[in-house]
C-alpha cells in the first residue's frame, strides 16, 4: 500500500503544476478568436489600424502561448511518473484523447502559429486570415481533447473493467467523446477564455487611453473587447448553470459540497449564501440563507430537492458493502479464473467495485471489515466541503463582477465618453487578475469535488499513486514550484515590456472621430507629443 503522505504530496505536486499551467490556458483560448475577429474586420475594411491591432495583440498572445506550452508538457509526464497505477489502469481509454490532442490539435496549432507570425508579408490578407482562424481552431481543439480526458475522469463512460487484465478498456470512442460532462465543460471553459481575453484587452487598452498613448488602437480594441466580454460573460454564466446541472446529476457529492448541504431539506430548499462548513462536525456555522433559491438554481423548479451529505453517505455505505463482495470475488478470480460463483458475485456487484477499493484502505485483505471502517470509508467518499463551498462562491462573485464591469464599459464606449470616465480607465488594469482567479476557483471546484477518486466511483486516489519516496516528491515539488514561478515572472516581464513598447508608430486617427470627440483628440495629441 502506498504511504498516505506520498499520495498527498503527489496530489499537491500535480495540483501545483495544473494551477500554474491554467494561468496561461484561458488567455490563449480567448486571444486567438479575438485576434481572428480583429483581423476579419481588417480584411473586410482594409483599414490599417485593424492590421496593427491584430499584430500587436498577436505579440502578447505569442508570449503567453510559449510559456503555456512549457508548463503544460510536464503535466502529461506526471501521469506516468507520479500516477503509474492510474496510467496502467485507464491507459486504454484515458490515453486516446491525449494522443489525439498531441497529434492533431497541438501540432496543428503550433504549425499555423508559425505561419501566422511570419506570413503577414508573404500571404494574401484572406489567406492569412484563414491561418489565424486555424490557429484559433487548433487551440480550442487542444482544450476539447484535454477536457474529454478530464470528463472521462469525472464521468467514466465508453469503457468497461476487464477483470482478467485488471484494466479499464475502451468500449465506445463516441461515448467517450460525447461525454456530457466533457462537452459542457469544454464550452464553459472555452468561453471563460474569451472572458479572460476581453478583460486583458480592455485593461491594456484603458492603460493606453489613460496616458494618451496609441489612442486609436486602444479605443477600437476597448470597444470590441467590451462587446466580446459582455456576450462571453453571459455565456459563461448560462453554461455554468448547465454544467452545474450535469455535474449535479453525475456527482451528487460534489454538488452537496458546493452548497454546504449536510442534512436533508424540504423543498423549496434554501441557498446557503454564506456559511463556514465543518467537516469534523458535519455542519455549517454562521449560515446566511436565501429561501427557496437552491431548488430553483439546481433543479429549475420550486419542488425539486438535492441529496444531502447525510443521504449520500447512507447510500454509499450500502455501495461499500456491495463493493466488498465484488472486490473479494475479484481476488478469487485472479487466483481461479474458472470459479463460477466468484464470477457470478463479481458480475452482480461490479458496479460498486470502486467502493470496495475505497474501504480496502482500512482493511487490505477485506476480511472482517467492521461497520466502523465502512462508515469511515463512506465519510471519505465526501470531498472537502469548505474549500469547494468557498471556491464556488468566489468564482460566481468574480463572474458577476466582470459582467457589471463589461456592461458599464460597453455603455460608456458606445456613447463615446469612455475617455471621461477616468475611474473606469484606472480600474480596468486592476481587473486583469479577476478572470484568472475565477478560472482557478472553477478548477478547484471541479477537481477537489471529484475526490476521493481519480476515476469517479471506480478508482480511489489512494490506489492511483506511484511508490515514490517522500524525499523525492518534496524535492520535485520544490523544483516544479520554483521553475513555474520563474516562468510566471518571465511572462510578466515580457508582457510588461511589450506593453510599454506598444504597437509601434501610431496610425492617424479618423478625422470625423477627433472632430466630434475633442477629448480623444487631446489624448491623441498628447500621445504624439510623448512619442
Amino acid at each position: 500500500m502506498v504511504d498516505s503522505l506520498v499520495v498527498d504530496l503527489s496530489r499537491l505536486q500535480f495540483a501545483a503544476t495544473a494551477l500554474y499551467h491554467f494561468l496561461f490556458v484561458p488567455l490563449t483560448l480567448g486571444m486567438t478568436f479575438f485576434i481572428a475577429a480583429v483581423e476579419t474586420v481588417y480584411v473586410i475594411t482594409r483599414n490599417p489600424i485593424y492590421k496593427q491591432m491584430a499584430q500587436f495583440w498577436s505579440k502578447l498572445f505569442l508570449i503567453n502561448f510559449a510559456l503555456g506550452v512549457a508548463t503544460g508538457l510536464t503535466m502529461e509526464f506526471q501521469f506516468g511518473t507520479n500516477w503509474s497505477y492510474y496510467s496502467t489502469f485507464v491507459g486504454d481509454a484515458f490515453g486516446a484523447p491525449l494522443a489525439v490532442e498531441g497529434l492533431m490539435a497541438f501540432f496543428m496549432e503550433s504549425t499555423f502559429i508559425g505561419i501566422m507570425v511570419f506570413g503577414w508579408q508573404r500571404l494574401r490578407p484572406g489567406t492569412h486570415l484563414a491561418v489565424t482562424y486555424l490557429v484559433a481552431l487548433g487551440s480550442n481543439l487542444s482544450a476539447l481533447w484535454i477536457l474529454v480526458a478530464n470528463g472521462f475522469m469525472q464521468v467514466p463512460e465508453g469503457m468497461a473493467f476487464n477483470y482478467e487484465t485488471l484494466r479499464m478498456e475502451m468500449t465506445s470512442f463516441l461515448d467517450l467523446f460525447f461525454n456530457a460532462d466533457a462537452q459542457a465543460k469544454f464550452v464553459h471553459t472555452s468561453i471563460a477564455g474569451y472572458v479572460t481575453a476581453a478583460i486583458f484587452v480592455t485593461g491594456i487598452s484603458a492603460f493606453y487611453m489613460a496616458r494618451g498613448r496609441h489612442v486609436e488602437l486602444a479605443r477600437r480594441s476597448f470597444r470590441m473587447a467590451t462587446v466580446f466580454g459582455v456576450l462571453s460573460t453571459l455565456g459563461v454564466i448560462t453554461l455554468g448553470d448547465a454544467l452545474g446541472y450535469v455535474g449535479g446529476q453525475s456527482q451528487p457529492a460534489k454538488l452537496a459540497a458546493m452548497e454546504g448541504l449536510w442534512e436533508p431539506e424540504q423543498a423549496p430548499m434554501p441557498f446557503n449564501a454564506i456559511a463556514f462548513p465543518s467537516q469534523k462536525d458535519r455542519t455549517n456555522h454562521g449560515t446566511v440563507q436565501i429561501p427557496a433559491v437552491l431548488s430553483l438554481l439546481v433543479t429549475h423548479s420550486f419542488d425539486g430537492t438535492v441529496p444531502s451529505v447525510k443521504e449520500i453517505e447512507a447510500k454509499n455505505e450500502d455501495r461499500i458493502r456491495s463493493g466488498i463482495i465484488s472486490a473479494r470475488a475479484l481476488k478469487l478470480l485472479q487466483a481461479t479464473p474458472t470459479d463460477a460463483q466468484a464470477k457470478a458475485d463479481f458480475e452482480a456487484h461490479k458496479a460498486d467495485l470502486g467502493f470496495g477499493f475505497l474501504v480496502q484502505r482500512y482493511s487490505p485483505e477485506l476480511q472482517d471489515v467492521t461497520e466502523e471502517q465502512i462508515k469511515q470509508a463512506a465519510q471519505d467518499s465526501i470531498p472537502p466541503v469548505a474549500p469547494i463551498f468557498w471556491s464556488f462562491r468566489l468564482m460566481v462573485l468574480c463572474g458577476l463582477l466582470m459582467l457589471a464591469y463589461f456592461v458599464l464599459a460597453m455603455i460608456y464606449s458606445i456613447r463615446n465618453n469612455i475617455h471621461k470616465k477616468t475611474w473606469l480607465l484606472k480600474l480596468a488594469p486592476w481587473m486583469i487578475p479577476v478572470p484568472f482567479l475565477a478560472c482557478e476557483f472553477g478548477w478547484l471546484v471541479a477537481e477537489l469535488g471529484r475526490q476521493p477518486w481519480t476515476l469517479y466511483e471506480v478508482l480511489p486516489t489512494w490506489m492511483s499513486a506511484s511508490t515514490h519516496s517522500v524525499s523525492y516528491l518534496v524535492f520535485s515539488l520544490i523544483g516544479f514550484v520554483t521553475v513555474y514561478t520563474i516562468f510566471i515572472i518571465i511572462e510578466m516581464y515580457l508582457m510588461v515590456r511589450a506593453v510599454k513598447e506598444g504597437p509601434g508608430h501610431d496610425i492617424p486617427s479618423d478625422s470625423l472621430f477627433t472632430k466630434f470627440l475633442p477629448g480623444y483628440a487631446a489624448l491623441a495629441k498628447s500621445g504624439k507629443q510623448e512619442a
